[in-house]
Protein backbone atom coordinates (compact mmCIF):
# COMPACT_ATOMS: atom_id res chain seq x y z
CA UNK A 1 0.00 0.00 0.00
CA UNK A 2 1.21 3.41 -1.02
CA UNK A 3 0.19 7.09 0.17
CA UNK A 4 0.06 10.13 -1.87
CA UNK A 5 0.07 13.17 -0.43
CA UNK A 6 -1.07 16.61 -2.13
CA UNK A 7 -0.50 19.74 -1.16
CA UNK A 8 -3.60 21.74 -2.95
CA UNK A 9 -2.92 25.95 -3.80
CA UNK A 10 -0.09 26.14 -6.31
CA UNK A 11 0.46 22.88 -6.49
CA UNK A 12 -2.87 21.03 -7.96
CA UNK A 13 -4.41 24.50 -8.25
CA UNK A 14 -3.23 27.02 -10.66
CA UNK A 15 -3.67 29.67 -8.04
CA UNK A 16 -4.31 30.22 -4.20
CA UNK A 17 -7.79 29.12 -3.14
CA UNK A 18 -6.88 31.06 0.34
CA UNK A 19 -5.81 34.26 -1.08
CA UNK A 20 -8.90 33.84 -3.91
CA UNK A 21 -11.85 33.21 -1.18
CA UNK A 22 -10.47 36.74 0.49
CA UNK A 23 -10.51 38.20 -3.39
CA UNK A 24 -13.91 36.97 -3.67
CA UNK A 25 -15.49 37.99 -0.71
CA UNK A 26 -13.96 41.64 -1.88
CA UNK A 27 -15.50 41.36 -4.99
CA UNK A 28 -19.15 40.69 -3.22
CA UNK A 29 -18.95 43.87 -1.36
CA UNK A 30 -19.06 41.24 1.75
CA UNK A 31 -15.76 43.00 2.80
CA UNK A 32 -14.32 46.14 2.18
CA UNK A 33 -11.78 46.53 -0.72
CA UNK A 34 -9.78 49.34 1.26
CA UNK A 35 -9.02 47.50 4.52
CA UNK A 36 -8.78 43.89 3.17
CA UNK A 37 -7.34 43.91 0.00
CA UNK A 38 -3.85 44.99 0.74
CA UNK A 39 -3.57 42.95 3.91
CA UNK A 40 -4.47 40.06 1.36
CA UNK A 41 -1.92 40.79 -0.82
CA UNK A 42 0.82 41.51 2.12
CA UNK A 43 -0.08 38.18 3.68
CA UNK A 44 0.27 36.22 0.20
CA UNK A 45 3.84 37.65 -0.33
CA UNK A 46 4.86 36.63 3.28
CA UNK A 47 3.43 33.01 2.70
CA UNK A 48 5.40 33.10 -0.70
CA UNK A 49 8.64 34.52 1.49
CA UNK A 50 8.63 31.85 4.57
CA UNK A 51 8.00 35.05 6.61
CA UNK A 52 3.99 34.25 7.24
CA UNK A 53 2.94 34.63 10.86
CA UNK A 54 0.27 32.08 11.05
CA UNK A 55 -1.68 33.54 14.28
CA UNK A 56 -2.19 36.51 12.80
CA UNK A 57 -2.85 35.38 9.36
CA UNK A 58 -5.61 32.83 10.61
CA UNK A 59 -7.13 35.61 12.62
CA UNK A 60 -7.49 37.94 9.48
CA UNK A 61 -8.94 35.10 7.36
CA UNK A 62 -11.12 33.15 9.63
CA UNK A 63 -13.21 36.29 11.52
CA UNK A 64 -15.08 37.08 8.42
CA UNK A 65 -16.25 33.07 8.69
CA UNK A 66 -17.82 34.32 12.11
CA UNK A 67 -19.74 37.59 10.56
CA UNK A 68 -22.18 35.36 8.68
CA UNK A 69 -24.44 32.54 8.72
CA UNK A 70 -23.52 29.15 7.72
CA UNK A 71 -25.86 28.77 5.18
CA UNK A 72 -24.93 31.94 3.25
CA UNK A 73 -21.27 31.00 3.16
CA UNK A 74 -22.47 27.84 1.99
CA UNK A 75 -24.30 30.10 -1.27
CA UNK A 76 -21.08 32.10 -1.68
CA UNK A 77 -18.87 28.99 -1.66
CA UNK A 78 -20.90 27.13 -4.61
CA UNK A 79 -20.25 30.62 -6.57
CA UNK A 80 -16.47 31.01 -5.76
CA UNK A 81 -16.33 27.33 -6.90
CA UNK A 82 -17.57 28.02 -10.22
CA UNK A 83 -15.82 31.55 -11.14
CA UNK A 84 -12.54 30.76 -8.47
CA UNK A 85 -11.61 27.37 -8.46
CA UNK A 86 -12.75 25.28 -11.20
CA UNK A 87 -10.58 27.68 -13.60
CA UNK A 88 -7.96 26.60 -11.71
CA UNK A 89 -8.46 22.95 -11.96
CA UNK A 90 -6.03 22.04 -14.83
CA UNK A 91 -5.99 18.36 -16.93
CA UNK A 92 -2.26 17.61 -15.60
CA UNK A 93 -3.62 17.89 -11.62
CA UNK A 94 -7.14 15.52 -12.52
CA UNK A 95 -4.81 13.17 -14.29
CA UNK A 96 -1.60 12.63 -11.53
CA UNK A 97 -4.35 12.23 -8.70
CA UNK A 98 -6.55 9.81 -11.20
CA UNK A 99 -3.41 7.43 -12.32
CA UNK A 100 -2.29 7.70 -8.31
CA UNK A 101 -6.09 6.66 -7.47
CA UNK A 102 -6.55 3.85 -10.42
CA UNK A 103 -3.10 2.27 -8.36
CA UNK A 104 -4.82 2.08 -5.08
CA UNK A 105 -2.72 4.35 -3.08
CA UNK A 106 -4.19 6.26 -0.37
CA UNK A 107 -4.77 10.10 -1.51
CA UNK A 108 -4.89 12.95 1.16
CA UNK A 109 -4.82 16.59 0.56
CA UNK A 110 -2.89 18.48 3.23
CA UNK A 111 -3.53 22.15 3.08
CA UNK A 112 -2.68 24.88 5.40
CA UNK A 113 -5.94 26.52 4.03
CA UNK A 114 -8.98 26.19 5.99
CA UNK A 115 -11.63 23.19 5.79
CA UNK A 116 -14.38 25.29 4.61
CA UNK A 117 -12.82 26.84 1.75
CA UNK A 118 -10.98 23.51 0.77
CA UNK A 119 -13.31 20.75 1.48
CA UNK A 120 -15.86 21.20 -1.44
CA UNK A 121 -12.58 21.31 -3.84
CA UNK A 122 -11.17 17.86 -2.25
CA UNK A 123 -14.50 16.41 -3.14
CA UNK A 124 -13.87 18.30 -6.89
CA UNK A 125 -11.00 16.20 -7.54
CA UNK A 126 -12.26 13.33 -5.76
CA UNK A 127 -10.04 12.87 -2.98
CA UNK A 128 -11.74 11.62 -0.01
CA UNK A 129 -9.17 12.45 2.72
CA UNK A 130 -8.48 16.08 3.82
CA UNK A 131 -6.51 17.80 6.25
CA UNK A 132 -6.33 21.03 6.52
CA UNK A 133 -6.60 24.05 9.26
CA UNK A 134 -9.80 23.52 11.12
CA UNK A 135 -11.96 26.36 12.03
CA UNK A 136 -13.43 26.73 14.68
CA UNK A 137 -17.23 25.85 15.41
CA UNK A 138 -20.33 26.61 17.69
CA UNK A 139 -23.89 24.86 17.30
CA UNK A 140 -22.86 24.67 12.79
CA UNK A 141 -21.66 28.37 13.27
CA UNK A 142 -18.06 29.64 12.94
CA UNK A 143 -16.47 31.25 16.08
CA UNK A 144 -13.56 33.30 14.18
CA UNK A 145 -11.13 30.93 15.77
CA UNK A 146 -8.69 27.64 15.03
CA UNK A 147 -9.85 24.60 16.55
CA UNK A 148 -6.02 22.66 17.18
CA UNK A 149 -3.24 22.40 15.37
CA UNK A 150 -2.88 24.83 12.00
CA UNK A 151 -1.59 22.46 9.22
CA UNK A 152 0.90 24.69 8.20
CA UNK A 153 4.91 23.96 8.01
CA UNK A 154 5.89 21.55 10.67
CA UNK A 155 1.84 21.87 11.66
CA UNK A 156 2.03 19.78 8.66
CA UNK A 157 3.58 17.07 9.94
CA UNK A 158 2.14 16.99 13.28
CA UNK A 159 -1.32 16.61 11.96
CA UNK A 160 -0.64 14.16 9.42
CA UNK A 161 1.22 12.23 11.99
CA UNK A 162 -1.79 12.18 14.00
CA UNK A 163 -4.16 11.35 11.13
CA UNK A 164 -2.23 8.15 10.17
CA UNK A 165 -2.04 7.24 14.16
CA UNK A 166 -5.73 7.50 14.08
CA UNK A 167 -5.94 4.96 11.54
CA UNK A 168 -3.67 2.82 13.19
CA UNK A 169 -0.47 3.43 10.33
CA UNK A 170 2.55 5.30 10.55
CA UNK A 171 4.95 6.12 7.51
CA UNK A 172 6.57 2.98 8.25
CA UNK A 173 2.64 1.44 6.91
CA UNK A 174 3.46 2.14 3.36
CA UNK A 175 5.41 1.38 0.76
CA UNK A 176 6.19 4.15 -0.85
CA UNK A 177 4.86 7.87 -0.11
CA UNK A 178 4.97 10.63 -1.97
CA UNK A 179 4.36 14.13 -1.28
CA UNK A 180 3.57 17.02 -4.03
CA UNK A 181 3.82 20.49 -3.48
CA UNK A 182 5.01 23.96 -4.59
CA UNK A 183 5.95 26.00 -1.69
CA UNK A 184 9.75 26.13 0.95
CA UNK A 185 6.95 26.03 3.94
CA UNK A 186 6.23 22.72 2.92
CA UNK A 187 9.57 21.43 3.31
CA UNK A 188 8.98 19.30 6.98
CA UNK A 189 6.70 17.62 5.11
CA UNK A 190 8.71 16.88 1.88
CA UNK A 191 11.54 15.63 4.25
CA UNK A 192 9.36 13.02 5.60
CA UNK A 193 8.08 11.12 2.82
CA UNK A 194 10.08 8.57 0.35
CA UNK A 195 9.00 10.33 -2.50
CA UNK A 196 9.24 14.33 -2.46
CA UNK A 197 7.87 15.96 -5.45
CA UNK A 198 8.63 19.83 -6.25
CA UNK A 199 6.09 20.88 -9.13
CA UNK A 200 6.22 24.37 -9.82
CA UNK A 201 8.34 25.16 -6.87
CA UNK A 202 9.20 28.44 -5.93
CA UNK A 203 12.90 29.52 -6.26
CA UNK A 204 13.96 28.15 -2.51
CA UNK A 205 12.60 24.70 -2.94
CA UNK A 206 13.44 24.58 -6.42
CA UNK A 207 16.93 25.01 -4.76
CA UNK A 208 16.10 22.59 -2.32
CA UNK A 209 15.24 19.72 -4.21
CA UNK A 210 18.00 20.10 -7.16
CA UNK A 211 20.47 19.47 -4.16
CA UNK A 212 18.84 16.80 -2.97
CA UNK A 213 17.89 15.04 -6.55
CA UNK A 214 14.06 15.36 -6.02
CA UNK A 215 11.87 15.35 -8.46
CA UNK A 216 10.15 18.66 -10.12
CA UNK A 217 7.68 18.64 -12.48
CA UNK A 218 5.21 20.61 -13.55
CA UNK A 219 1.19 20.72 -13.69
CA UNK A 220 0.85 23.99 -15.81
Amino acid sequence: MNLALFDLDNTLLSGDSDFEWSQFLIEQGVLDRELFEAKNLAFYEQYKAGTLNISEFLDFQLKPLSRHARKLLDEWHQEFMRRKVRPMMGDKARALVAKHKSAGDVCVIITATNSFVTAPIAREFGIEHLIATDPEEKDGEFTGNVAGVPSFRDGKVVRMESWLAERGQGWESFEKTWFYSDSLNDLPLLSKVSCPVAVDPDATLRVHAEKRGWTVISLR
